[in-house]
């Protein structure tokens, strides 16, 4: 058989595959049984999703590949600019605005080669509707100083109610700079649709600060929401124990690496302990540290009990976190053979809770059960 012949077989056999959703498990949760499908599968290192207005939903791998799943069948959509896929970094994040069916603008973050080595950049696209290549690709924002490391690249992206973007930077592996206001390495950004620094920044005017630096003091911040209040939050991994969960304000210190409820991985001390004046408290923390990636927070449609709470993934225990009350507590973990390293994890249009099992490549769909 040529290998052709084989291409071409190969392709039919993933599209049958892909062609209908498949019954993947059943988990167990305090709102009873949840339904687990498989939406979609076979992709390498998944790392965000996206739902389309017209239906359908955009998957990133981090290699460097953006698909479209439409009616259950897998295509590639092509124009990205060159990926730097090293390490923790590559193709990442993938926001989808409210006004994306009259635009048709989406905003992707990836890691770029930049002067130092690599960094966290956004890029602005369009999609036209039925679409296979991404048009007027711009790299509308990138880390003004790179680092030759391969970790710690944040980059979860979050529109807020004006329109602005919110963008996480992880400390890049250089944690003493997360408090330095010079550079982006560990902060929550930001800026405009067309990338600048919008009014109302705390450090506009500051002559040796970053324009765009909203909050700082983080160190990997993989996971970030808005809530039904307006209100920012995030999810950061801390180093041996010390994963946070914060509420993330204007202006505001979030103290890495001065302050941590971790130790280094070799057991040391980290920094001066766990609290110092000026430096904000995180509103939960885990110890021992779970790794946690993607953020949401739900609106109760298909749970009502739920409203409001928190749901975020965990790499390192493959299960589905769920946080709530007025000083937030982990209610709940949701976790079965379909949960494997939970890298994204999304409120879709009806309701339902989907989530990237990244080592297993595939897509899921949580839904009451039947």
């Amino acid at each position: 058989m040529g290998r052709k012949m084989m291409r071409t077989m190969l392709a039919i056999v993933c599209a049958g595959v892909m062609a209908l959703p498949l019954w993947a498990d059943t988990l167990d949760s305090t709102q009873g049984p949840l339904d687990v499908t498989i939406m979609a599968k076979g992709f390498a290192t998944p790392w965000a999703i996206g739902f389309l207005p017209e239906g359908g939903f955009l998957v990133t791998e981090r290699e460097g590949r953006l698909w479209r799943v439409q009616d259950g069948n897998r295509s590639k959509i092509s124009g990205l600019p060159n990926i730097r896929a090293r390490g923790q970094g590559g193709l990442m994040d993938i926001l989808i605005p409210r006004d994306f069916a009259q635009r048709r603008q989406l905003f992707l973050t990836f890691a770029k080669t930049i002067s130092g080595g690599g960094g966290t950049a956004v890029l602005s696209a369009t999609l036209p509707k039925g679409g296979s290549r991404l048009q007027n690709v711009q790299v509308i924002f990138e880390m003004a100083d790179g680092a030759s490391g391969g970790r710690h690249f944040g980059s979860r992206l979050v529109e807020s109610s004006d329109g602005s973007l919110f963008v996480t930077i992880g400390d890049r592996g250089t944690d003493d700079q997360a408090q330095s206001l010079s550079s982006h390495r560990g902060k929550i950004l930001r800026i405009s649709r067309s990338g600048v620094a919008p009014k109302g920044n705390p450090f506009t005017t500051s002559a040796d600060a970053q324009p765009e630096i909203w909050s700082y003091g983080h160190r990997n911040p993989q996971g970030m929401a808005m809530d039904a209040q307006g209100w920012l939050w995030a999810v950061e991994h801390g180093a041996k124990g010390g994963d946070e969960v914060n509420l993330i304000q204007k202006g505001r210190n979030y103290g890495w690496p001065v302050i941590s409820y971790g130790t280094h991985y070799s057991g040391g001390k980290i920094g001066e302990g766990t609290s110092k004046p000026g430096m904000e408290q995180p509103a939960f923390y885990w110890d021992p540290s779970i790794a946690p990636s993607g953020m949401m927070l739900y609106s109760g449609r298909l749970w009502p009990n739920w409203r409001g709470h928190m749901f975020i993934g965990s790499l390192k225990f493959d299960y589905i976190s769920r946080l709530s009350g007025a000083r937030l507590k982990e209610r709940e973990q949701i976790k079965g053979s379909a949960t494997a390293r939970v890298r994204d994890i999304r409120e879709a249009p009806d309701g339902s809770i989907w989530f990237i099992a990244e080592d297993d490549g595939r897509i899921l769909r949580l839904s009451p059960a039947k």
